[in-house]
């Protein structure tokens, strides 16, 4: 098995582990009963309706 003669730097470390490390904004999906911004698989905050269904009652 090989193994590496020279110690890598910290930069190089960080370089490499860091293309693995990137945030992504969560999914979102749009309400069809309401039409607000709600994420997916979720009840809608906005009006309480989840598959075509109330699931929860909202004023």
């Amino acid at each position: 098995m090989a193994v590496p003669k020279y110690k890598k730097g910290r930069a190089a470390t960080h370089h490499r582990r860091s293309a693995n490390m990137k945030m992504s904004a969560p999914a979102r999906s749009i309400c069809p009963q309401c039409g607000a911004v709600k994420l997916p698989h979720r009840v809608c905050p906005n009006c309480g309706f989840y598959k075509d269904r109330e699931v929860i009652v909202t004023e």
